[in-house]
């Protein structure tokens, strides 16, 4: 892998990527109408209008604090690999990969992967931990903030606990080593085929201890702790403005639940899936279509939404730092 290929990296791409990301928001937008339509738009607008400017930047500034802690947290990785890059670099390449959340699995974040290349000479099987850990910590705080509220929540989630379960396995298998090496070893022998691919993938895995460190461990679940509470606390607040409060660890539990299972289906940020799930949790809890949608809608907006639209402005800059980057280290 040279570093030409990687910085001819395609405007074809980035241009599919936003085509992508408009197309979901365009599903997005008529299956809200939809729903507005059949239980009267003039109930739904009173519920919205209820909301003040000032609530709705109370909204953006807990998602400023999840994004923040979040890339933190990825600098405290940067680190531990041996990478070198700053904080500034670290906290653009993180929030730009966001600008990447509407491809199918997110994958497309592995853009932070060539941006780190050309900063650092770093090739994709070195780095590649850092993305399995990030996405790792991610289901781990999670589903620990999920088991903590269906505890305490006076009303059960149905599916809470499998979806608990299967996001603390993810982040267990992701973060064992040995586990994922021997799975490529595995995959390479039933294939027969791309050695070199496997190989890569074997040492990407093995690279995972440096991340065993219990200091490391400890920051990684306090942070992503800490940056998805923001985001979760952020839901109850907006039900009680609405008139509903359902009780903040009920509130985190749909909030937490529905994030994941979007996230299960595979589109781009969840979209769709996260919505349907959360809307229907609400109605279970006795809070009528009127305000379940908006509140749905709002709190998309003010997370997922808002963290796109901070990648896409983030995305271009780290390009162009990244090229920079990529020609400093090749006159030295």
């Amino acid at each position: 892998m040279t570093l030409a290929p990687i910085q001819t990296a395609p405007r074809a791409r980035l241009t599919r990527d936003r085509m992508i990301f408009a197309g979901f928001g365009v599903l997005l937008v008529v299956g809200l109408i939809g729903l507005i339509s059949g239980t009267g738009w003039r109930d739904m607008a009173a519920q919205i209008a209820r909301i003040e400017t000032w609530q709705i930047a109370v909204l953006l500034a807990l998602s400023l604090a999840n994004y923040g802690l979040r890339a933190l947290r990825w600098h405290v990785f940067t680190r531990r690999l041996g990478l070198r890059t700053s904080l500034v670099q670290n906290i653009l390449h993180f929030i730009g990969g966001f600008a990447m959340s509407v491809t199918p699995g997110r994958v497309g974040e592995l853009v932070r992967m060539r941006w780190l290349l050309r900063a650092t000479g770093w090739r994709f099987e070195r780095t590649a931990p850092l993305a399995l850990i990030d996405r790792a910590s991610d289901l781990a705080a999670m589903g620990l903030l999920l088991a903590f509220a269906l505890m305490l929540s006076s009303k059960g989630i149905a599916g809470g606990l499998p979806v608990t379960l299967l996001a603390l396995t993810a982040a267990f298998v992701v973060t064992r080593p040995a586990l994922l090496a021997g799975l490529a070893t595995a995959g390479h022998r039933a294939t027969g085929r791309l050695p070199r691919l496997f190989a890569r993938l074997r040492r990407a895995a093995r690279a995972l201890a440096r991340f065993s460190n219990p200091s490391v461990i400890v920051a990684a679940m306090a942070l992503g702790l800490l940056g998805w509470a923001a985001e979760a606390w952020g839901f109850h607040l907006l039900l009680v403005w609405m008139g509903h409060d359902i009780g903040i660890a009920t509130a985190v539990a749909i909030f937490i639940f529905a994030t994941l299972a979007g996230g299960l289906t595979g589109a781009p940020g969840g979209v769709g899936g996260a919505e349907t799930a959360m809307i229907a949790l609400l109605l279970l809890q006795g809070v009528p279509l009127a305000i379940s949608v908006p509140a749905t809608a709002i709190i998309r907006l003010t997370t997922l939404w808002f963290a796109i639209a901070l990648g896409l402005i983030a995305f271009p800059v780290a390009e162009r730092r990244s090229r920079k980057d990529a020609d400093a280290l090749e006159n030295r």
